[in-house]
């Protein structure tokens, strides 16, 4: 029997305020349990929640980078369910009439380019969280509740459930992941639980108009995870309906030790909820003007800055994909080439030695010490022939290092460094290397090619590396009669 895989993800992005959607307690991530809990957040009797305008813009932000209708009127609800975490025994979301509807996601898998539809993305509070590892031996066995999460200000993202497979599922998580970041709405740290993805998966009969029953994998923060996540629960619902069973409708959690998603609760429907407008938030009005405003600040989308990287600077496809992976990344490249240099050179080293450095740091671009105008500095020493390629990569080291403040002239100067461009003096040092290698020579007169490359390493050894090595090749060519 042959089967189609129906996937619908709803993503929790968290904003990337500085203070919590309906109070001024701190959003900072490692507190000690409940110390930014404020009284709004732990629903103390008479507080009020007065919303976050920042939350609001970094929504209209998302809304114009998907294309989505901006709601000027939405409206926030009560979500009615008791949790140990939830401390009002409700949470602050948005039903009926949320902040944006509609919009699309382009993804690319490889089998092409496919557009997924967004039904949604509402504004909403955070739940706390409950801790049942790491408590003192005196409240073993028990659960702690931390409510620094409550309050926090998230982004729903629902996607249609257009997606058929669990590469389109991770393709689609992915260019949204990229997106939030690229647009300045959230860091995307999903060890941090900033980025969460709960799956909506059903199977069907290839050819059923019908969608079948729907599970949800709930709060899964790793894109492998994910896809481990769905492949199982397919496998699962195929193997369940083939043995003559009926899925059921429930939320389920995904174990990565055992690699199965196990039952949580049954699945509830929006009645369960009871929601009903929250009666202290008046609706949230967003006139043109504001919207305006926001688009005004709107940075270039990742996919066009591609398509200018391929037409502007003839960048492989490859390249400019990598380039726009994260915004700060781009940022350097296009810092390194206004110096100016080659472009080319210059998205080799930004993705290259530039990436590999920032990636043992285990820091992000914008925090390197080695700036994209400083680095576009040192390639100009390339490319006029003060250095080498090869030495490049020593005062690069060196500038990471923060020698000579980081800059790279000072850094050639004070190691002496500057590539012997000189012919005579070239000359005079090949003829040398020569002379005193004429085992060699004979090897590479016989015929052996590898003989040559030999000598050239000689040439450079003997120049510690700064001879100009086009001038050696050509040099030692024309003093061997080659």
């Amino acid at each position: 029997m042959s089967w189609e895989v129906v996937i619908g993800l709803e993503t929790h992005t968290q904003l990337s305020t500085r203070s919590k959607i309906f109070s001024g307690a701190s959003t900072a991530f490692g507190a000690p349990p409940n110390t930014q809990a404020s009284a709004v957040d732990i629903a103390l009797p008479g507080v009020l929640p007065v919303l976050n305008r920042g939350a609001v813009e970094r929504a209209i932000r998302f809304g114009l980078a998907v294309g989505g209708t901006i709601n000027k009127r939405s409206v926030f609800a009560r979500k009615n369910y008791f949790y140990p975490d939830l401390p009002k025994g409700y949470q602050i979301s948005q039903y009926e009439i949320p902040v944006v509807q509609g919009g699309s996601i382009t993804i690319t898998t490889k089998d092409g380019v496919k557009t997924v539809r967004l039904t949604r993305a509402h504004l909403e509070e955070d739940a706390g969280k409950s801790l049942h590892e790491g408590l003192s031996q005196a409240a073993s066995g028990m659960t702690g509740i931390d409510l620094n999460r409550a309050g926090t200000p998230l982004l729903e993202i629902v996607s249609e459930p257009d997606m058929r497979s669990a590469e389109e599922a991770i393709a689609y998580a992915k260019t949204l992941h990229t997106l939030v970041r690229w647009i300045g709405i959230c860091d995307g740290n999903m060890q941090e639980g900033n980025f969460r993805c709960d799956a909506n998966v059903s199977v069907r009969k290839a050819g059923d108009a019908k969608l079948g029953t729907r599970c949800e994998i709930k709060n899964v923060n790793s894109f492998r995870f994910l896809q481990h996540a769905i492949e199982f629960e397919v496998r699962r619902q195929i193997r369940l309906i083939e043995d003559g069973g009926t899925v059921e409708q429930e939320t389920r959690l995904y174990d990565p030790d055992l690699d199965e998603t196990r039952s949580m609760r049954t699945k509830e429907d929006a009645q369960d909820y009871r929601y009903f407008p929250d009666p202290d938030l008046p609706p949230l009005v967003i006139d043109e003007a504001w919207i305006e405003r926001v688009r005004s600040e709107m940075p270039e989308f990742p996919e066009a800055k591609r398509h200018r990287y391929a037409t502007e600077y003839a960048l492989p496809p490859s390249s400019a994909v990598s380039l726009t992976a994260l915004p700060a990344l781009a940022n350097v490249f296009e810092a390194t080439v206004r110096a100016p240099v080659d472009a080319g050179l210059a998205a080799n080293w930004v993705l290259g030695e530039f990436s590999a450095a920032v990636n043992k740091a285990e820091i992000d671009p914008e925090d390197a010490p080695v700036s994209g105008q400083r680095l576009g500095t040192l390639l100009k020493r390339i490319e006029d022939g003060t250095i080498s390629g090869k030495i490049a990569k020593e005062v690069f080291d060196a500038m990471w290092a923060g020698e000579c403040g980081g800059d790279a002239d000072a850094i050639i100067d004070a190691r002496g460094l500057k590539q012997i461009s000189d012919a005579g003096a070239i000359g005079k040092i090949v003829d040398d290397v020569i002379a005193a290698n004429a085992p060699i020579v004979a090897e590479y007169k016989a015929g052996k090619g590898k003989a040559f490359n030999s000598l050239i390493g000689k040439v450079m050894a003997a120049t510690k590396g700064k001879a100009n090595p086009a001038q050696v090749n050509a040099i030692l060519r024309k003093k061997l009669g080659a």
